[in-house]
C-alpha cells in the first residue's frame, strides 16, 4: 500500500492547499443555500438530492478537476467513469453529505473530499459550516480541527452515551454489554465518524450499504487522530475498486476499536 511519503513533497502540499480552500468554498456555497427554497428530487429508492448538491458538486469538480487534469474522479452526484481505475490518484467526493438533514434545516450536514492514491486516502477534508467544524488531514502528518490538533480518545471503555450509529447496531452492542443509555444520532456519516477523530465520541458505526464518498475522508481524519476504522472483523478499508459499496463499519480509539472488533468477533452479526 502507498503512503504519502510516495508523492512529491511539493505537489503533496500543492494538493492540499487546493484541497483545503475548495472545500472552504464549497463550504461556503452550500452554506449560502442552506435553508432556502431549493429544487429536490429522489434517486434510487430514496435518496434525496437538491439542486445545492449539484451546484457544490460542479464547483468541486471545477476546482479540483481543473487544478489535476490527470487524476480520476470520484462523487456521489457525478456519473462514475471507470477511467478512474487506471489512475493512481483520485478525487473522492460527497459534495453534502447528509443530505436529508441540510434539506430539512439541521445542522448536522458537510462537505466531504479526500484524495485516494491507489486504495488508501491520503489528504483529507470535511467541512461542516452551519457547526463550524473544518477536519483536515495528511497522511503521516495527523488531523487537525480547525487548526488545532485533534485525537481520538483513548481507552477501552464503552459508553454507548458517547457512542453513534444505526440505532438497531448501537442498542445490540449495548444490550450484550447489559447497559441500556440514550446515543446521540447524527445523520451525516463523515461528520460522525470524524467526531471520533476529535474526542466529541468514543465509537462510531456505520451501517451496510455506504459507499466510498461516505467514507473516504473521515477515515484518514480518523487514522491520523490516533483511531482506526475498519470492517468490523478489522480489516482496512479499501478504495477507489470497482465495487465501491462497504458492509457495516466502526471508528474509534486504537484500544477501544481493538474491544470493539473483539466483541463482535466473538458474537458475529446475523
Amino acid at each position: 500500500m502507498a503512503d504519502a511519503d510516495s508523492l512529491d513533497a511539493n505537489v503533496l502540499a500543492r494538493d492540499a492547499a487546493l484541497l483545503q480552500d475548495t472545500v472552504r468554498e464549497a463550504g461556503a456555497l452550500a452554506q449560502s443555500m442552506f435553508r432556502t427554497e431549493l429544487r429536490k428530487w429522489t434517486k434510487g429508492a430514496s435518496s434525496p438530492v437538491s439542486e445545492a448538491d449539484i451546484a457544490v458538486n460542479d464547483l468541486l469538480e471545477a476546482r479540483l478537476r481543473g487544478a489535476t487534469p490527470d487524476y480520476g474522479w470520484l462523487s456521489e452526484e457525478s456519473a462514475d467513469d471507470a477511467t478512474r481505475l487506471s489512475r493512481r490518484l483520485v478525487w473522492v467526493v460527497d459534495p453534502i453529505d447528509g443530505t436529508r438533514n441540510y434539506l430539512n434545516g439541521h445542522d448536522e450536514w458537510c462537505v466531504s473530499v479526500a484524495l485516494v492514491e491507489d486504495v488508501a486516502p491520503v489528504l483529507a477534508a470535511v467541512f461542516a459550516p452551519a457547526t463550524n467544524e473544518f477536519f483536515f488531514a495528511a497522511r503521516g502528518r495527523g488531523t487537525m480541527l480547525n487548526d488545532r490538533p485533534a485525537r481520538a480518545t483513548q481507552g477501552a471503555a464503552l459508553d454507548f452515551s458517547r457512542m453513534a450509529g444505526p440505532k438497531p447496531m448501537v442498542e445490540r452492542l449495548n444490550a450484550s454489554i447489559g447497559e441500556v443509555k440514550l446515543h446521540p444520532r447524527i445523520g451525516s456519516l463523515a461528520l460522525r465518524l470524524c467526531r471520533v477523530a476529535n474526542g466529541t465520541l468514543d465509537a462510531a458505526f456505520a451501517g451496510g450499504n455506504s459507499h466510498d464518498w461516505d467514507l473516504a475522508a473521515a477515515d484518514l481524519i480518523v487514522q491520523e487522530a490516533d483511531g482506526r476504522m475498519s470492517d468490523l472483523s478489522g480489516d482496512p478499508i479499501l478504495y477507489n475498486r470497482r465495487e465501491v459499496t462497504h458492509g457495516v463499519l466502526v471508528a474509534a480509539g486504537r484500544d477501544r476499536h481493538a474491544s470493539i472488533v473483539a466483541h463482535f468477533r466473538n458474537r458475529p452479526l446475523a
